[in-house]
């Protein structure tokens, strides 16, 4: 058996989507297990222990905001490294990063993003202090400079201006 690159729980009620994340990580060496919305990602996240965890937000039962939220607050779960993987309104990232969502990526996706991504939280050391936060992937705010944020977010992932705010 080839060695795996750590273990990613994907959680999105599409099944294509699932189907798709999964073969682009498996084909990466992850090892990858599914589930179909958050109420089934908070029921098999302790028996998986996953490095990251992929959220979409709109789901039945429980939505990823909410399953990030409830991630974070179980402290068995609250170090793993959490992904938005989803078409997202600014008002959902800005509740991803509040509930602890450590990087976005946008549907749809280039693979080479979701593997880059994927590997970032795979490598990031999450932090035990409250607001020292390290963000994989930037959600369009300050911390990285414009060459960074380029760089972290790639073609396909979106960097959201608020309304007030004009692009440079």
């Amino acid at each position: 058996m080839a060695a795996t690159s750590g273990r990613v729980l994907v959680v999105d009620d599409s099944e294509v989507i699932r189907r798709l994340i999964k073969v682009n990580l498996e084909l990466e060496g992850f090892e990858v297990v599914t589930a179909a919305d958050g109420a089934e990602c908070l029921e098999v996240v302790r028996g998986v222990a996953p490095d990251v965890v992929t959220l979409d937000v709109m789901m039945p039962r429980l939505d990823g905001l909410r399953t990030a939220a409830r991630l974070r607050a179980a402290w068995e779960t609250a170090h793993l490294p959490i992904a938005i993987v989803s078409a997202c309104t600014p008002a959902d990232l800005e509740r991803g990063e509040s509930v602890g969502v450590d990087g976005y990526l946008a549907k749809p996706f280039d693979p080479a993003d979701l593997i880059e991504l994927v590997h970032r939280l795979r490598a990031m050391d999450r932090p035990v202090a409250p607001g020292a936060r390290r963000f994989a992937y930037d959600f369009g705010g300050a911390g990285l400079d414009r060459t960074e944020r380029s760089f972290a977010l790639g073609e396909h992932v979106q960097e959201l201006v608020p309304p007030d705010e004009s692009r440079p």
